[in-house]
């Protein structure tokens, strides 16, 4: 079983993910949806073993001995890339296969807002891109940090489990780094980097306390670190971030926060309707309102403030939704799929309809 023949084939149908289970052919998911590879056999507990041995090294087999868990990326012989997650599932190896576009997309191409091009040439602070998993953050933040590069004179080191994109320098410099490879954890890495002499750092996640502790002082230095969260709105990604300090610690954490944020974009990937995926994306800027706000940790009023600050470029996600579908580049049942408030939507659509198809 060649591993590079099922991505291959992946590429040529544009999926976005190949998932490898044993008692089962390798399946797709395509435009979200899922699907069976064609005329692929059930794979065997060997056949996965022995893709997990092409497409790691020693080092990688002995970890995963270790802990059971590992996440790394592969380089095809086409020189395409993929993130992958291999794991044990009933005493068998399973894998999962992200497929990266070999060519970084721009802003335009993704279809984000141009506000994006103005943030990400902030000289200092911090912007969260969340959203759930597969919703498209590692790409909006590559096609933001492309288009630093083609701009701005900027030294850039990205820390990341594992590498998802890599870029290659045209205004910016890079340096790009993967857990176990080049550092043994986001917390080790970032107690280091300002020895870098870095402009921009690109975290790949904010999982834990240490690690969130760690951008907060980074931002605070005059940086502007890019990172995401898991979270499905601008709201609760504030939320998490706060929630992860001890009761005693909230306070100050929501000032830091307050004080170095300079937004965060919740994005959802919906279907088009002419085929493949779109994101719609709830924005939140962090104005004095906005920073009060977190400040005095009244969370649950900034959905409120996002909806009365249009004027400055801020959305909520049922605004972005709706702004595709009158575009008619998404159905009203992916509107109404997606969306936090369906009686929302009906209002800002100037329509009612009941159900889904």
């Amino acid at each position: 079983m060649d591993i590079d023949a099922i991505l291959q084939h992946a590429w040529d149908i544009k999926a976005s993910d190949v998932h490898l289970v044993v008692a089962s052919p390798p399946v797709l998911r395509i435009d979200g949806g899922l699907t069976p590879m064609e005329n692929a056999q059930e794979l065997g507990r060997e056949d996965i073993e022995h893709i997990f041995k092409q497409v790691t090294g020693e080092q990688q087999q002995e970890i995963f001995k270790n802990t059971l868990e590992l996440d790394f990326s592969y380089s095809m012989k086409n020189g395409a890339h993929s993130r992958v997650n291999a794991c044990f599932q009933q005493g068998s190896i399973s894998l999962a296969f992200r497929l990266q576009p070999q060519k970084i997309p721009t802003i335009s191409d993704l279809g984000l807002p141009l506000l994006c091009e103005d943030l990400v040439k902030r000289p200092r602070g911090l912007i969260v891109v969340s959203g759930p998993t597969g919703s498209g953050k590692s790409t909006t933040l590559a096609a933001m940090i492309q288009h630093l590069n083609n701009t701005e004179y900027r030294y850039v080191v990205t820390i990341e489990d594992p590498i998802e994109y890599r870029y290659v320098s045209d205004k910016c410099v890079f340096s790009q780094r993967e857990l176990e490879a080049d550092t043994h954890s986001f917390t080790n890495a970032l107690k280091h980097v300002l020895r870098q002499d870095p402009d921009v750092i690109l975290v790949g996640e904010m999982r834990d306390l240490d690690t969130v502790s760690a951008v907060l002082t980074l931002a605070e230095t005059g940086h502007l670190i890019l990172s995401t969260g898991h979270a499905p709105s601008a709201a609760q990604t504030i939320e998490r971030i706060v929630d992860l300090f001890p009761p005693h610690e909230r306070d100050a954490a929501q000032s830091r926060l307050a004080s170095v944020l300079i937004g965060v974009l919740s994005q959802a990937l919906v279907p088009r309707i002419e085929g493949g995926r779109i994101a719609a994306i709830e924005i939140m800027l962090a104005n004095a309102p906005v920073k009060n706000l977190i400040r005095e940790g009244k969370i649950h009023i900034l959905p409120n403030t996002i909806r009365t600050h249009g004027e400055v470029g801020m959305q909520m996600l049922d605004d972005a939704l709706v702004n595709l579908f009158n575009k008619g580049q998404i159905s009203w049942e992916s509107v109404l799929s997606f969306c936090q408030d369906k009686a929302e939507v009906e209002k800002l659509a100037g329509k009612v309809h009941i159900g889904i198809r």
